[in-house]
């Protein structure tokens, strides 16, 4: 097999790819095994016709097409490995030649990774992000764990807001009940906004048992078209009112959480918060640095890595949902968005990630950056570590371009570290 590169503009190549003979007869050889068993000929048992027979009846180039399929994605796997400029997306395939007689030929479109032209990347200026731990933090995180411990215990007294009915509702417009309108033993916190606007407010005052109507209009953008600015009545019931009750902040609530005393709490819960803020400020220092650093380089993004890119993205985020449950299509469904909406919101973002990394590794060139063994180790043993198993495991799994990109990950941290590190805050 050999394999050419012509470089285009923007950052775009075309690789030229010609199969060995001996590779594609091997590929006509399994086309041929995959499909015998389909091709029937009078005279002979299905799956028993010859290779020589079949190409002497429909054409020496019968299997040319299959052969193909078969050959492409192996031959551009090689090419991939050969060549040594870094391809960053996916390839765009076209076949030169496919033809008796003649060497297999086809190429491959790709985009390389584009290289930046720094202005400048030491002594960057940007924000002061604080990191302080005041006293209001702590009594607002005190406030969320006190929140979260509550209780909602019944009671026997009128709806208030921030109550929990257990509820009955029953809604219909103009006499005549409608989908979707009516409940049962649904659960509704009071000021959640979960109903329609105005009806939770009707149910204070209420008491439970009683039987009430709730007078509400749709609004002009509710979801269902036949419902959209009508007047609609619900007939409810409130079974049960429930109010929730947050525990003191006091030596008892403290020896729940594993202290001794409130004090040694709101210490621990001090250095929590600041190890918390003091990664808060670290990021939002690191996003500052990167966004400064692309206005300060140069550089041709091709749009074949940024769709690339973009679709990867998007699968991973389809590998997630199924995860939980849920396949793409049914998000799609839930939320009105399709694929190429989806794609659309996430290109910025996408493409503000790659100008960020395309930048860090012109740092990281410019000042020599490289990955010692024990950094590299360290990332096998974090990776084992994730993944619940052994380095030496892992080691095992990775091929030559997997380590590769590892090592270039973490030139691309060092890197990060570098700028940050130098930057200048005001």
């Amino acid at each position: 097999m050999s394999v050419q590169l012509e470089k285009l503009e923007h950052n775009m190549a075309i690789l030229t790819v010609e199969v060995a003979d001996e590779d594609f007869e091997n590929a006509l050889e399994r086309a041929y095994k995959k499909n015998k068993n389909k091709i029937n000929i009078p005279g002979f048992r299905r799956g028993k016709v010859s290779r020589v027979i079949i190409e002497k009846m429909y054409g020496k180039d019968f299997f040319y097409g299959d052969a193909a399929n078969i050959v492409i994605p192996e031959a551009w796997e090689k090419a991939y490995d050969e060549c040594e400029e870094e391809i960053v997306s996916t390839p765009e395939i076209d076949v030169v030649t496919l033809e008796v007689g003649k060497p297999f030929v086809f190429t491959a479109k790709v985009a390389l990774n584009p290289k930046a032209t720094l202005k400048k990347y030491k002594g960057l200026e940007i924000e002061k992000f604080e990191a302080e731990v005041t006293d209001q933090d702590i009594e607002d995180e005190i406030k969320k764990e006190l929140e979260a411990q509550a209780r909602m215990v019944s009671v026997d007294r009128e709806v208030q807001d921030g109550d929990q009915v257990i509820l009955d509702y029953e809604g219909s417009v103009d006499g005549v009940p409608f989908e979707g309108g009516k409940g049962e033993n649904h659960p509704l916190t009071i000021g959640s906004g979960a109903f329609i606007p105005g009806f939770e407010e009707q149910i204070i005052g209420k008491k439970a048992e009683e039987d009430f109507d709730v007078n509400v209009t749709f609004p002009e953008d509710y979801h269902a078209e036949e419902l959209k600015g009508k007047e609609a009545v619900f007939k409810c019931r409130v079974h049960e009112i429930k109010e929730k009750q947050i525990p003191e902040l006091d030596d008892d609530f403290a020896d729940e959480k594993g202290f001794d005393s409130v004090d040694k709490y709101k210490e621990d819960l001090k250095n929590k918060l600041s190890e918390r803020k003091a990664k808060e400020a670290r990021n939002k220092k690191e996003e500052a640095v990167v966004d400064k650093l692309i206005e300060e380089a140069e550089m041709d993004v091709p749009e074949a890595m940024i769709n690339t890119e973009t679709k990867r993205s998007v699968d991973e985020y389809a590998q997630q949902l199924r995860y939980q449950g849920l396949s793409l299509e049914q998000y799609f469904m839930f939320t009105g968005l399709t694929e190429e909406k989806l794609m659309e919101q996430s290109r910025p973002g996408i493409e503000k990630r790659i100008k960020g990394r395309v930048a860090l590794e012109a740092v990281a060139e410019a000042e020599n950056i490289e990955v010692t063994e024990e950094e590299l180790e360290k990332e096998f043993a974090d990776m084992a570590e994730q993944y619940r198993t052994e380095a030496e495991k892992i080691k095992e799994m990775m091929g030559e371009q997997e380590i590769k990109m590892i090592k270039k990950d973490v030139c691309i941290r060092k890197a990060l570290d570098f700028v940050v590190d130098n930057a200048k805050e005001k």
